[in-house]
């Protein structure tokens, strides 16, 4: 049992320990702000698009590093997931890129604000947030079966070996092994029903071959659809079962 002073003291010493405690670790947090938001990746283009976020109200509709709205995805990682000429298609018309489905206004940007809006993207994304946003639980989502698998670890492992802007793009749209949109068709046969060269012009533009189609010309590099077309056309009943 504590005397009064007794107690007095523990109550001043122990809150003037626990103040420092405190005081202590908000200055390690302020002098790791810089590294950790990579500060010298601080663009002027950065800044405008920060800037071009805030009076657009992207966070009516948008979560970024934990604040905004739910009704559209969260842009904290949307640099990683799908990509800069993902970000720049959806911004320059979402309605392209998702025909009939997507409800994103388009707020008829200029090449500039579109610069600078996925400048302020990738920025955020390469921020080191300690973990946050947590990835999914990729081997509870991914399909048992996925390119001849035969484990869920293992159509995870296989999910990997595809082109990145496969991941990044395609599987916006369409689906793979059962994981993607439902825009466009299945992708599990093509590789069965349309030849290589069939595939880059198709990617090349998609409306030269067919003047009604729903996909748009995406922002595709020459390298980009040759790695997607190769990849694509090994898409065989024999890979699948």
């Amino acid at each position: 049992m504590l005397t009064k002073s007794q107690a007095k003291a523990f109550f001043v010493f122990g809150t003037a320990a626990f103040s420092a405690i405190f005081i202590g670790l908000t200055i390690d947090t302020f002098q790791r702000i810089p590294d950790q938001t990579k500060s010298q990746n601080l663009t002027e283009e950065v800044i405008r698009g920060k800037h071009l976020f805030d009076t657009k109200n992207c966070m009516g509709c948008h979560t970024i590093m934990g604040e905004g709205a739910y009704y559209a995805p969260e842009l904290t990682k949307v640099f990683e997931r799908r990509g800069e000429a993902f970000i720049k298609a959806m911004l320059r018309d979402p309605e392209a890129m998702y025909p009939g489905q997507r409800k994103m206004t388009n707020y008829k940007l200029t090449e500039q604000e579109i610069n600078d809006l996925t400048a302020f993207l990738i920025w955020v994304g390469n921020m080191d947030l300690n973990g946050f946003p947590p990835k999914p639980d990729l081997i509870k989502t991914a399909s048992p079966k996925a390119d001849g698998a035969t484990s869920e670890l293992d159509a995870v492992v296989k999910n990997e070996n595809r082109p990145q802007i496969f991941n990044q793009m395609c599987v916006a749209c369409h689906q793979l092994n059962g994981q993607g949109g439902e825009v466009g068709p299945a992708l599990d046969l093509i590789g069965e029903l349309r030849d290589i060269n069939y595939l880059k012009e198709w990617l090349r533009n998609p409306m030269s071959i067919k003047p009604d189609s729903k996909m748009p010309k995406l922002p595709l590099s020459e390298e980009e659809i040759t790695e997607l077309a190769a990849y694509l056309s090994t898409l065989k009943k024999e890979k699948v079962k």
